[in-house]
């Protein structure tokens, strides 16, 4: 594989005068190489409202989203090469915090629920979607890019 250079741009602007006192809104923006912008800030879990806002992509979820993402994206591709046809895959990811040795915060563990919707006549065992899982997870670019745990389960209900 060639490498290929990933552009995010993110800019964060304010006023100075309440800078210092740390009274300052971390609201910012994501601009990705095709043009996409996201509004993002802090979760309000770590930096409290008005200083964040819940109503915008945090990069907690943002990590989550891209791990959840890129698991889907290697799985439907890896089906449709064994001759499996989906319409629909839909997962509620979830990253778990812990602090590490240092006491600092990470995301220590991500778990993917995804609930796959299968047509046509070739159907995979359960055996068979969980291999696919799997070879997923191994394939997957973003999963071998980290260290957080992560693992497929059951589709929340």
């Amino acid at each position: 594989m060639s490498t290929h250079l990933h552009r995010a741009i993110i800019h964060w602007e304010q006023p100075a005068e309440d800078f210092l006192k740390g009274k300052y809104s971390r609201e910012h923006t994501w601009t990705f190489d095709g043009g996409a912008v996201i509004d993002a800030s802090p979760a309000p879990s770590v930096v409290p409202v008005p200083m964040s806002n819940p109503a915008f992509v945090d990069p907690e979820e943002a990590y989550v989203a891209s791990l959840s993402s890129c698991h889907m994206l290697t799985f439907l591709y890896l089906a449709g090469r064994q001759g499996f046809q989906i319409s629909a895959y839909r997962d509620e990811a979830t990253g778990e915090m812990a602090k590490n040795e240092k006491g600092i915060p990470w995301v220590s563990k991500v778990t993917l629920h995804p609930a796959v919707t299968y047509v046509g006549e070739k159907r995979p065992t359960p055996e068979q979607e969980e291999s696919l899982h799997h070879l997923a997870h191994e394939q997957c670019f973003i999963a071998a890019s980290v260290k957080t745990e992560v693992t497929v389960a059951r589709p929340i209900e």
